[in-house]
């Protein structure tokens, strides 16, 4: 991992032991000081500037859009502007903030009375033992990301969104503020498809100048972006690789989209006997968090030498078209149940089979039942609290892992759906008015109808044809049987007596496991395998809750 665009970052506030200090710098890449201080210290990889520094006062931030002046409005003025973490001191107060959606990661520990953070965990585990969260687990198992402030190791905490640490007079407290979209309830101010177009095309105006790469796909987020950067002129390309569904159709759509807007078009191939290394690779990138995301390896290291600025469609789902919104969430009559209906939206479908336990499938669903509860509290009552959900959850957790940690930090990228502008207008239409994609349509028409008229993943059920999962293949199978064994032999309480027969069964036996459920069950439990490989010489007893 190079550090080209957002520098990795390491620090501490309150109390600081030096010598715990020097163990947390010791341990990650090279850094050298920003702010050394008593009370707090900040190093990174690369040089890195207060954007603000007065007498008594300073401000760093490090995402890589960052501010400039004084932070007057306070840090989550700037947290919600810029989406950016940073660390602000104000006298004797310092505060260790995250961006109002939390996209790019600030993982800490506490120990004393001093925290330590990292823009990494791994850097953070030689502060603490190495310790299973199996919350974290079970939220990852069933939701395919962890919830709150839950990694998977029990003693690193992550930063959420809207969050900060503060350090004032040797006390430690965590502060938990309200995003701007939560502040002022964004009712409906009937916003048309063109106006909200005519502020893409303002958000357009920061990326004037730089070459820009948009990756289209078959749906409607990435036709958007595309169609926009070529309506305003931009030096554009688009590339497409298989997202691994087994039918390719991104391919054949996005062929069409590009030839009709005259982008110059490249498809990044992929190799079936590459996918093993993949998944690893990008399972340690993204440190065990999630099991997405092992598709987007070979594009994504093709992005880091493109020399251009990558357009993500990060948000968008949510944002205009009601993605992970069901119909009943949206007819839900009490909290109790519109909740239920956002987390079943969001969790796996039943398997073809049991993969769990009795046992370990209760206990994980009550717990993630909590930390989703927990989770999401907040937007309760909200007009918006639907999209928010998914957004702070789903998006923020696990989507947007590609582009922040898989893109970044060698390589630039724009979500130009979570600028506060847009972010704003999308989030005061209704989401009756989004349903079934209808706003979004009008969107599109209005940004080029004949892009608009293309065929569509988002409404297209049948595939054109079918073609070979790379992550069902003999070399995928044969790395992921052994990642269950690892399962079978370490946690044995957690699979259900059909899984263990598969597992005993050989590698050919996951040949059954092609449905789409099926597959992000294993590759779950296959994440969970190798986070046991990878740690089996600092773990402990694993002792599981069922």
């Amino acid at each position: 991992m190079q550090f080209n665009v957002r520098p990795y970052v390491c620090g501490a506030l309150g109390r600081i032991d030096p010598v715990v200090l020097g163990k947390l710098t010791g341990a990650g890449p090279r850094v050298r000081p920003a702010l050394q201080m008593p009370g707090a210290a900040l190093f990174s990889s690369a040089p890195l500037p207060p954007y603000h520094r007065a007498e008594g006062s300073f401000a760093f931030a490090w995402g890589e859009r960052r501010p400039s002046g004084s932070p007057a409005g306070g840090w989550m003025t700037v947290a919600e502007t810029y989406e950016t973490p940073g660390l602000i001191g104000e006298g004797e107060r310092v505060t260790l903030h995250a961006g109002a959606l939390g996209l790019v990661d600030v993982y800490y520990v506490r120990l004393g009375e001093a925290v330590y953070f990292s823009s990494l965990i791994q850097p953070l585990l030689a502060l603490v033992p190495v310790e299973i969260d199996w919350a974290a687990w079970a939220s990852i198992l069933q939701v395919t990301f962890p919830l709150g402030e839950a990694t998977p190791f029990a003693g690193v905490r992550r930063l959420p969104g809207s969050g900060a640490l503060v350090a004032d007079q040797d006390r430690l407290a965590t502060e938990r503020r309200l995003p701007r979209w939560l502040r002022g309830e964004p009712y409906e101010t009937w916003i048309s498809a063109g106006e909200l177009l005519e502020i893409l095309h303002e958000v357009y105006k920061d990326y004037e100048g730089r070459r820009l790469l948009v990756p289209v796909s078959g749906g409607y987020d990435s036709r958007l972006l595309c169609a926009v950067a070529v309506a305003r002129g931009a030096d554009v390309e688009s590339w497409t690789t298989s997202p691994d569904d087994g039918t390719d159709t991104d391919i054949a759509f996005a062929r069409a989209i590009t030839r009709e807007l005259r982008v110059p078009h490249r498809v990044i191939t992929q190799d079936a006997a590459a996918y093993p290394g993949d998944a690893r690779e990008v399972a340690r990138r993204l440190e065990y968090l999630t099991p997405h995301h092992a598709w987007y390896a070979p594009f994504a290291k093709e992005v880091h030498g493109a020399g251009r600025v990558l357009v993500d469609g990060l948000a968008g789902g949510p944002l205009l078209k009601n993605f992970m919104v069901s119909g009943a969430a949206l007819e839900a009559t009490s909290q109790a149940e519109r909740s239920a209906a956002v987390l079943r939206s969001l969790s796996l479908g039943e398997p073809s089979q049991p993969f769990l336990s009795p046992g370990a499938r209760e206990w994980i669903e009550e717990a993630v039942g909590e930390q989703f509860a927990a989770a999401t509290s907040m937007f309760h009552g909200h007009r918006a609290e639907l999209p928010l959900s998914v957004l702070h959850t789903r998006t923020v957790r696990g989507i947007a892992r590609s582009a922040v940690n898989l893109v970044g930090p060698e390589a630039s990228f724009a979500a130009p759906f979570v600028h506060p502008d847009f972010f704003d207008a999308a989030l005061s239409v209704g989401v009756a008015r989004k349903d079934k994609g209808r706003f979004y349509r009008e969107l599109l028409h209005a940004a080029d109808p004949r892009v608009a008229a293309l065929p569509s993943t988002n409404v297209v059920k049948q595939p054109l044809r079918r073609v070979p999962l790379r992550s069902t293949a003999a070399p995928a199978r044969v790395y992921a049987h052994g990642m269950l064994q690892t399962v079978a032999e370490r946690v044995p309480a957690l699979l259900s007596e059909q899984m263990h027969e598969v597992v005993w069964g050989g590698p050919d036996a996951l040949t059954r496991f092609g449905g789409w459920n099926d597959r992000f069950w294993v590759r779950g439990l296959v994440l969970l395998g190798l986070w046991l490989n990878d740690f089996e010489n600092d773990l402990g007893e694993l002792a599981p809750p069922f």
